[in-house]
């Protein structure tokens, strides 16, 4: 495991240039928070690392081959349940035990047999963090994760998530100082 290195990034859309020569340190196995104003190139960043956009110039290096994200939307099969939507990351042969005690734990036992799209936001918020947690990853990409979900609920997910990735290389993107002290780690502020 490697600390995966940010080497003077550059991106621009359109002309309007997003990152400019950004660099920076992800440690490898902890918490890592990026955080920035609106608009500033965090969601970009975090494309450029798993290699969905290329960068202008510049280089990320050391990123680990298996990778999982939960994005700024959730990007669940509407039709499926919840344990459907996991077993498409995880492949069948993965004890749904395992997934049936991420969601309960996360507070879905009563909407397994649901279609997603039936769920409220929050709900389906805790679907793609559960599907993300227990994809096979070296590298976990947190976008915004906790935006849709109530004060009681957020903390009890956020717990989750700290016990769950404990010890993995994370990368949350986040506003909230509050959220970057809860999970410590290293701060990246853009």
């Amino acid at each position: 495991m490697k600390d995966i290195v940010i080497n003077s990034v550059y991106k621009s859309f359109g002309g309007r240039t997003v990152l400019s020569g950004f660099s920076a340190v992800i440690k490898a196995g902890r918490f890592n928070t990026l955080m920035g104003k609106s608009g500033c190139g965090k969601t970009t960043l975090a494309n450029i690392i798993m290699g969905l956009i290329p960068p202008d110039t510049g280089e990320v290096s050391n990123v680990p081959e298996r990778i999982s994200a939960v994005f700024q939307e959730n990007r669940l099969s509407e039709n499926f349940n919840a344990v459907s939507n996991i077993f498409l990351v995880t492949g069948r042969k993965f004890p749904k035990e395992t997934i049936i005690k991420c969601l309960n734990d996360l507070g879905l036992e009563e909407n397994l047999d649901k279609p997603v799209r039936d769920l409220s936001g929050g709900m389906r918020r805790r679907v793609a963090i559960a599907r993300a947690l227990l994809a096979e990853y070296e590298l976990l990409i947190l976008d915004e994760p906790f935006k849709e979900l109530d004060a009681n609920t957020k903390d009890k997910v956020m717990e989750y998530v700290k016990n769950s990735a404990a010890g993995k290389t994370v990368l949350l993107i986040t506003h909230s100082r509050e959220e970057a002290e809860f999970f410590g780690g290293d701060i990246i502020e853009m």
